[in-house]
């Protein structure tokens, strides 16, 4: 099978190509442009250096969230779209799973931070058990003090929100604090990708019209209609 991957869910854009067996080609642009801009040109690049066209994909992989509100409306539209037009299953992976996934065989606690902006990251927390990595918490969207009050064993870190807390959570946790290399710490497609195909060997997909990316909080649009609605309701009643 050959499995999509797609990966918006930060600042960093990723596209994969992978197969049971091998990862056959992936693009990662770290840089200050938009998804908009660059996504189709990166899948477009990506299918090339694979040698296949779109239609010859088997299946694609999104990452559905926590993280940027903008770039997973990008990467879930973009997965579903093309999904639709080519006729083959689409799933849904949390950016947070596919972080963690890459420590199969560490034994401390895994705590993938993704920056939420407003002084909040989105985190969950995992150990290996052997044969994968499990989820043992709730996704969340906390402060990081919060966050970290709450953790008293050796914890693994890994994520964007690494680079904006790394001395808060250094001066917190101490040497009980570790932290993936660099090039374990940032998103990439082919992790979105492997999960995916996990899923879909299986014989699960996710609704191609239902899929919808997991915010885990309202964005500052729907906050800022909300509080409108509530003040015209306020001056209506007086």
């Amino acid at each position: 099978m050959n499995i999509l991957g797609i990966d918006t869910a930060t600042m960093v854009g990723s596209i994969a190509i992978i197969t049971e067996h091998q990862l056959i080609a992936e693009t990662t642009v770290n840089a200050k442009t938009t998804h908009t801009e660059r996504l189709l040109p990166m899948l477009d690049q990506t299918l090339r250096a694979a040698s296949l066209t779109i239609q010859q994909i088997d299946g694609i992989a999104v990452a559905s969230g926590p993280g940027s509100f903008t770039g997973l409306r990008i990467g879930v539209t973009t997965a579903k779209s093309l999904a639709y037009s080519i006729q083959k299953p689409v799933v849904g992976i949390p950016a947070l799973d596919a972080l963690a996934s890459q420590f199969l065989y560490t034994n401390v606690l895994i705590c993938p931070l993704l920056d939420a902006r407003k002084q909040e990251v989105y985190t969950a927390l995992y150990r290996n058990s052997g044969d994968r990595v499990h989820r043992i918490s709730e996704y969340a969207v906390i402060a990081p003090k919060n966050l970290l009050h709450a953790l008293h064993e050796p914890t693994l870190f890994l994520g964007d929100g690494v680079l904006a807390y790394r001395q808060q959570i250094c001066d917190v946790l101490g040497n009980q604090a570790l932290f993936a290399s660099p090039a374990l710490m940032l998103p990439r497609a082919s992790l979105i990708a492997k999960l995916g195909l996990d899923r879909l060997l299986t014989g699960a997909s996710d609704d191609a019209f239902a899929l919808t990316p997991l915010y885990l909080r309202k964005s500052d649009a729907e906050i800022h209609w909300e509080l409108a609605q509530q003040s015209i309701k306020r001056n209506s009643n007086e």
